[in-house]
């Protein structure tokens, strides 16, 4: 995609004040309640890269004490479809076909969810539907990744005009 869409202009402008990183979360927190409540926070988020982690707090503890299967689950989506998002055309709509995971080890504390896409994969966005494999590496405090995670993402023209 030659020009930004309509979200990656307003990251690219959000991402230049200090406090820009929050504001994101908010707003991605009030467009999604469910990603609000879960109390998500982006760390990095641009055309290549979105990085996103949760806290593990109890409303997202699970009975043994370490973050939820569904929140981890969430983190690894919520940065799987914004970076798909911040490269679709205004024009599409994106939508998750699958999201294979696979439980490895138990997580200590925090989780990170970072999903990139090559330049290969941006190319594609020129089509007007298609779908890609999304790569998402989830890493917990200790720095291991207590789940391997398989996003494919889709894009279809969407019935709804931009605004």
């Amino acid at each position: 995609m030659s020009q930004p869409n309509k979200i990656a202009r307003i990251v690219h402008r959000l991402n230049t004040l200090p406090l820009g990183k929050r504001l994101l979360t908010l707003a991605m927190g009030r467009m999604i309640p469910y990603v609000g409540w879960s109390g998500l926070e982006i760390l990095e988020m641009t055309e290549d890269v979105v990085s996103i982690r949760v806290k593990n707090r109890p409303t997202t503890r699970n009975h043994i004490g370490q973050v939820h299967a569904a929140a981890m689950i969430l983190v690894a989506e919520s940065a799987s479809g914004l970076v798909v998002g911040m490269n679709v055309s205004d024009t599409s709509l994106p939508l998750i076909k699958t999201l294979n995971t696979k439980f490895i080890k138990r997580s200590k504390g925090a989780i990170t969810a970072t999903a990139t896409l090559t330049p290969e994969q941006k190319a594609l966005f020129a089509q007007e539907k298609g779908d890609l494999p999304v790569q998402v590496t989830v890493t917990d405090e200790s720095g291991g990744a207590p789940i391997l995670v398989e996003a494919i993402w889709a894009w279809v023209p969407n019935k709804k005009k931009p605004t």
